[in-house]
């Protein structure tokens, strides 16, 4: 047999990658605003800000994305009352079908949300520094990095870009064309949904202590099928997924400065304040108080 190759085409290609952030802000941030000759994304993981883009004002709420053409102003400010959490890229690229970002605000899905934070994980094994320092201009190798973290990090952008296209490309045909178009195994949704309803039960019990019974007796799951279902979906177990989830709401409340750590250790459901305290520095990595010491210390040298 003759064998003959086939050149595989790109459609969309990233050249460069100029930031990547993962910020968590105080409520009452305010970035000045910019402009540059490359485009950047913001994706909003919790809570809203407000994003000045060109001459409009947008807000955006937890999910959503904009995108910021090349040499297009942008700032984005907290509403002084939620805290947020910010994924934040930009990066080269000059494939035409660029041009489908311009002046959109997107909601990014399950699917999305994970290659954000494929990329997200990616950047922090393989660049110095913090990527919730809003004042670095330049990503600096690490000496040790992960192998092949950087073509990931492109090919997961790339990903990220790409199914955003053409999910609401397919939104955008009618409905006999999207359903011969959209391939998703009803195995997939099933777990995906499932996934979901058991994290919206962990947010609505989140200043409670669940436990594996409570969760598996009120979501119809066995233990087995809810401990793989977690891993495959976040890589955490779900009682540390839930953990995770009530440091991440501590960290919120820090930022918003309504309540002192005994306060919020109690509202989360924590034993005692010494239990909240290990457990916060244990997914961390810093107290409490050194949490809020850095936020503060980021807010205080904005500008």
């Amino acid at each position: 047999m003759s064998y003959r190759s086939i050149h595989l085409e790109d459609i969309l290609t990233i050249h460069e990658v100029y930031s990547i952030h993962y910020f968590e802000y105080m409520c009452d941030f305010s970035f000045p605003g910019e402009s540059h000759d490359f485009w950047e994304f913001l994706c909003v993981d919790k809570g809203e800000v407000n994003v000045f883009a060109g001459k409009k004002l947008h807000i955006l709420k937890r999910g959503e994305i904009i995108f910021h053409k090349p040499n297009e102003f942008h700032n984005v400010k907290s509403n002084g009352l939620i805290a947020p959490n910010l994924v934040v890229m930009s990066f080269a690229c000059n494939s035409p079908v660029m041009t489908f970002f311009e002046e959109k605000i997107l909601k990014v899905g399950e699917p999305e949300r994970l290659l954000l934070a494929q990329i997200i994980q990616e950047a922090k094994q393989i660049f110095e520094g913090r990527l919730d320092n809003p004042y670095q201009e330049e990503l600096i190798r690490s000496e040790n990095p992960r192998f092949a973290g950087e073509q990931l990090i492109r090919l997961y952008l790339e990903q990220l870009l790409i199914q955003l296209i053409r999910r609401y490309m397919i939104s955008a045909t009618p409905p006999s064309t999207a359903s011969s178009t959209l391939t998703k195994s009803v195995k997939q949704k099933a777990d995906g949904t499932l996934f979901l309803q058991i994290q919206e039960y962990m947010e609505k019990h989140i200043h409670e202590s669940l436990t594996i019974e409570n969760i598996c007796k009120n979501n119809s799951v066995g233990r087995s099928q809810l401990q793989k279902l977690f891993r495959s979906k976040s890589g955490y177990g779900a009682i540390e997924f839930f953990s995770r989830m009530k440091i991440d709401l501590a960290k919120q409340m820090i930022r918003e400065d309504q309540y002192n750590f005994t306060q919020i250790a109690d509202r989360l459901g924590f034993s005692s304040i010494h239990y909240f305290s290990r457990q916060f520095k244990q997914i961390t990595g810093m107290t409490p108080s050194e949490y809020a010491s850095s936020i503060k210390a980021l807010s205080d040298n904005q500008g």
